[in-house]
């Protein structure tokens, strides 16, 4: 029992762990003479007190496991900290640099519910945050559920279209040439995807100018927040992408004519006038673990067949965009967006955090941090006094011999039990890297 409540507590508080079978083995190696030496370490899944190795799960979604989303939350908000303030291998003077905070929606496809600031809704009632009747339309019969959810699928490439004509339009402003602009500056972003009420995707952004070498680099005298502004502005008013032609009608997608764009300065992102690099970094980590099922109340998990929906509660509004999905992903010339396997996400299919190459540090190398670090922690706790080779060490280093095969999810009732008996509810900053 003490063996198991220990390996349980190894993950963390995630309620859905893949469980492995397997062996690990490490042994000494001599890099000149090739000589494997004695076994420094075996670990056999068999041996272990849940009879599998458990690995967290690493899920995004907050709805699937909250544990696992917290970490992914916390690591988001260290990535875009990095490229705001430096850190993580990012110069501290990226602080310095043009940077702005833009949101970018999606135009209207027919009139909803929703609360405006100095007026009543449409409908002529003032409704309150928890109404469940926001984001939905005021006339089901007349909305474009249609160009929704093909909108949703295009989301992506309206994106990589912005950010190939926000490289034009900065260059046009300097007065440089396409080819010219690589040597003198650097566009670099980090965004997120969020669903509105609506069940429409929109993007939040940090958006930042460089020196040609990204953030180790100053950027040009010239380069300023107002002038990346101003592109930001027409890329995306340009930024369009042609879609497939439906019953005669021609749909073309781009972003709607709501833009807001912030420099990001100092003082709080609600409180003051200004944003601060903190601020703005908790509010796109916060969005980073939710999808559509959190905002528009609809399925967390892909269908495998329509009438699965007659199972589930859901909303008309989000039904319906479903079905929308469900029936467009069946025709052979919207094959290729896949619309049947991601119409729980109504037909969005893009990555939720994406960011440029030099904007800061990646997901990858701060999880690789974090697993060092337990590694260190389990061979204290074993008793290894011996420091681990590093790549440095010119002879000693340690052979890995593993072989793993997925063996399924989730825990037992019993170590569902023991997990919720013994894992400290105090994960607060447990696994910030």
């Amino acid at each position: 029992m003490p063996a198991l409540v220990r390996q349980l507590h190894t993950l963390g508080g995630c309620t859905t762990p893949i469980r492995l079978e397997g062996h690990r083995t490490e042994q000494g190696l001599n890099t000149r003479t090739g000589e494997i030496g004695a076994v420094l370490h075996h670990l056999d899944s068999a041996e272990l007190p849940a009879g599998h190795l458990l690995v967290r799960c690493n899920n995004r979604r907050a709805t699937r496991c909250a544990s696992c989303a917290e970490v992914y939350r916390r690591d988001t908000y260290q990535l875009i900290t990095a490229g705001l303030k430096g850190g993580k291998g990012v110069p501290e003077e990226v602080g310095t640099h043009p940077r702005v905070f833009a949101t970018f929606t999606a135009p209207s496809f027919g009139p909803v519910h929703n609360r405006p600031a100095s007026r009543r809704c449409r409908c002529g009632t003032r409704h309150s945050e928890a109404d469940d009747t926001l984001g939905t339309p005021l006339n089901p019969d007349t909305y474009d559920y249609e160009a929704a959810v093909l909108w949703n699928a295009h989301a992506s490439k309206i994106w990589a279209r912005f950010s190939i004509y926000l490289r034009r339009e900065v260059a046009k402003r300097a007065g440089l040439t396409q080819r010219d602009f690589a040597d003198h500056a650097r566009v670099s972003f980090a965004k997120v995807a969020e669903y509105q009420e609506r069940g429409a995707v929109h993007f939040h952004a940090v958006i930042r100018l460089d020196g040609p070498e990204g953030g180790d680099t100053p950027p040009p005298a010239w380069a300023t927040a107002e002038l990346l502004a101003d592109a930001i502005r027409a890329a995306a008013t340009n930024a369009e992408v042609p879609g497939p032609v439906l019953g005669r009608r021609l749909h073309t997608f781009a972003f709607g004519r709501q833009l807001d764009i912030r420099t990001i300065r100092t003082a709080d992102l609600d409180g003051g006038t200004e944003l601060t690099d903190r601020a703005v970094a908790a509010y796109i980590a916060k969005y980073a673990t939710k999808g559509a099922e959190t905002t528009t109340g609809t399925l967390d998990r892909p269908l495998k067949f329509l009438a699965e929906l007659a199972r589930v509660h859901i909303s008309d509004h989000a039904r319906q965009l479903i079905r929308t999905a469900w029936h467009l992903g069946g025709r052979r010339d919207l094959a290729d967006l896949r619309l049947r396997e991601w119409a729980h996400m109504l037909g969005f299919r893009g990555h939720f955090s994406t960011k440029t190459r030099r904007y800061s540090t990646t997901l990858g190398a701060l999880r690789q941090a974090r697993a060092e670090w337990r590694r260190l922690q389990a061979a204290i706790a074993r008793g290894d006094t011996e420091v681990p080779a590093t790549p440095d060490d010119e002879e000693e280093t340690t052979l890995v011999l593993a072989h793993w095969a997925f063996a399924g999810t989730g825990l037992s009732r019993g170590e569902e039990w023991l997990a919720a008996a013994f894992t400290p509810d105090d994960t607060e900053g447990k696994f910030t890297a």
